[in-house]
């Protein structure tokens, strides 16, 4: 069934063509009728490719700040650098049983050594930079490094990381290359003379071979390594180019600025490899949507347009407060950007609402929003929204390919995914594995998704929570965790960046909330040395809480859509206690499990700590 007519811009994006197809044992099966095309043999394939059509067309784009120009690097002069690195990486017996490990943040020559040893075939993994220079034990890094065994470990400069280096020595014998003349520097790696067993190990990669390990955040233990073959990223890239059909048409179009790190799948396998699958050019965002750093990211905005807009919901936050008050920016990024894209958590309907009345206002036209679903495991594309949805959440349909199984689980439906992007495991660990997929061969992500119209799949589908964070009042009262932390942050903002929900065996919900700081601050009147539990105690701070939980039930109305009572959390989220990825994604069940002393004083109704719904 088609999309309704007008749903669709057509210049950016393919029509969706979904069949839904239900089964005896309950079961929904959801594809794509339009087939998968054949993507590339290998990532470096794309490469190679463009460094003969596009030689002089700039790759990548970097700079320490907004004073000094942009640091560029061609295609051309990406394989030479490639080429070179990779003969190195083969003479050190790098292999997937002892690979590269890249421990600092986004940057031109950790893009071109990663790229290195995946062009002869040894895998690459980056790790995100806050288990290093976040973390006071170092227990994740250490594990992941006992897993991974590295034969080179590379980090930027090694000052930073002198702590995490000293941490991890008795565990590896890797090289440690670096840019500083305490280690091998990455431009002695690049100026290895390139070798003729460079070719040889470039054409005997194949589809099956592991390009990288990436890891999951994990709530406890060490996370786990997920085995990203390249097949799996060439066939993310392919359903891409398929749905997004004006990457086919007008390539030299293609600029990206982007923070996301590549130690994740949406910064790495989403948005690196679509700028280098089409020919790209992607300019290295060094800010981030943090205190302190999004200045960063404006001040490159204003110097770079990027085609579409990648960020998280609070980069879109951020932004949208920074677009209100500089006009020049405002119809610049406006005018510029075909469309803005979200992913890894739920936009809320408010900051939706307020881009599309922003560009409205500016340019006479709504921003088209999309987004997209999967994971670190699905490399990650499962569905993409490539059309024109009415509200925020809607995560679209399969891409070509792809197959989703919808698993009726209570009063959900739990989603399952196959296809060629889903990953064959989890590195050294068959019994994960094993408890990963299903008998049919489906992976088990454990989200649940619900159908925006169960008659029309071609609209698309909703991500209804994590399976296992759900839980039932003692009214039996199912709480969808996912749609109300989505809900409460709307009817807290500005003053919530995020917020975990508890009631779980109790009578009603309650919200642990991270503040947004500065907000909080600026409502308060305080200035920005207050100290952070003077802010998240200040009266006036108080009862905006108590007004939106109270605008909340109003919206709500039945006890599992709303809370009664709010804590404010002074101490920020915890890396080492698995709470936050450096993307600023809240892991919900660590957050209750380490801070259950918090929730003790949410359940009692005596607390003074604790805010009230006004009224």
């Amino acid at each position: 069934m088609a999309a309704a007519s007008g749903d669709n811009p057509s210049s950016l994006f393919a029509t969706p063509a979904i069949v839904a197809a239900s089964r005896n044992d309950g079961s929904i099966l959801v594809r794509s009728t339009t087939p998968l095309k054949q993507g590339a043999r290998c990532v470096g394939d794309w490469l190679e490719h463009w460094a003969r059509l596009a030689p002089d067309r700039i790759f990548l784009g970097e700079r320490a700040n907004a004073e000094v120009p942009w640091s560029t690097v061609s295609y051309r002069d990406a394989l030479g650098i490639v080429r070179r690195a990779a003969s190195w990486v083969l003479a050190q017996g790098l292999s997937a049983e002892r690979p590269l490990v890249i421990l600092s943040d986004n940057g031109i020559d950790h893009a071109l050594f990663a790229l290195a040893a995946q062009h002869v075939g040894v895998p690459s993994a980056a790790i995100s930079p806050a288990y290093s220079l976040m973390s006071r034990d170092f227990d994740k890094l250490k594990g992941m490094i006992e897993l991974l065994d590295p034969g080179a470990i590379y980090a930027t400069s090694t000052g930073p990381f002198a702590a995490a280096l000293a941490a991890i020595k008795p565990l590896h014998r890797a090289t440690i290359v670096s840019g500083n003349p305490d280690a091998l520097p990455f431009r002695a790696v690049a100026a290895t003379p390139e070798a003729l067993e460079v070719a040889k190990a470039f054409a005997a990669v194949t589809a099956d071979t592991i390009a990288k390990f990436l890891f999951t955040s994990g709530s406890t233990g060490t996370p786990k390594a997920v085995i990203n073959t390249q097949r799996m990223l060439t066939s993310s890239q392919q359903a891409k180019a398929q749905t997004w059909t004006f990457l086919e048409q007008s390539r030299d179009d293609l600029v990206i600025l982007d923070w996301l790190p590549w130690s994740h799948t949406f910064g790495a396998n989403h948005n690196f490899n679509l700028v280098l699958r089409n020919g790209g050019t992607l300019y290295i965002d060094g800010g981030k949507p943090a205190p302190g750093l999004f200045a960063t990211s404006l001040a490159n905005l204003r110097s770079v347009v990027p085609t579409v807009y990648f960020n998280v919901p609070r980069g879109f936050d951020m932004l949208i407060a920074a677009l209100r008050t500089d006009d020049e920016l405002r119809k610049k990024f406006f005018e510029g950007t075909k469309f803005a894209f979200y992913a890894g958590a739920a936009l809320p309907q408010n900051l939706w609402d307020a881009l599309e009345d922003l560009s409205l206002r500016t340019v006479g036209r709504r921003l088209p929003m999309v987004s997209a679903w999967g994971s670190t495991e699905t490399s990650p594309l499962a569905t993409d929204c490539h059309f024109l949805a009415k509200r925020s959440g809607n995560i679209g349909v399969p891409i070509p390919g792809t197959e989703l199984k919808l698993v009726p689980s209570g009063d959900k439906l739990e989603v399952r995914v196959r296809g060629p992007n889903v990953t064959p495991g989890y590195w050294k660990a068959p019994e994960l594995t094993a408890e990963a997929f299903d008998d049919e061969g489906f992976y088990k992500i454990g989200d649940a998704v619900t159908f925006a119209d169960p008659a029309w799949p071609d609209l698309g589908l909703f991500f209804d929570g994590r399976v296992a964070e759900d839980f039932k009042l003692n009214s039996g009262t199912w709480v969808s965790v996912g749609t109300l932390r989505v809900a409460g942050i709307a009817a807290l903002a500005p003053l919530a960046q995020d917020i975990v929900v508890t009631g779980h065996g109790r009578d009603e919900v309650r919200f642990l909330v991270f503040p947004n700081l500065a907000a909080c601050r600026s409502l308060a009147g305080l200035p920005e040395s207050a100290d952070a539990r003077e802010v998240i105690g200040h009266p006036a701070v108080r009862s905006a809480i108590g007004r939106g939980l109270a605008r909340l039930k109003a919206q709500g109305g039945h006890s599992s859509g709303h809370a009664t009572r709010a804590l404010l959390l002074a101490e920020p989220a915890s890396v080492d206690g698995g709470e936050i990825t450096d993307k600023g994604y809240i892991n919900q069940r660590a957050v209750l499990t380490r801070r259950a002393a918090a929730v003790a004083v949410l359940e009692d109704d005596g607390s003074s700590e604790a805010i009230a719904c006004a009224g």
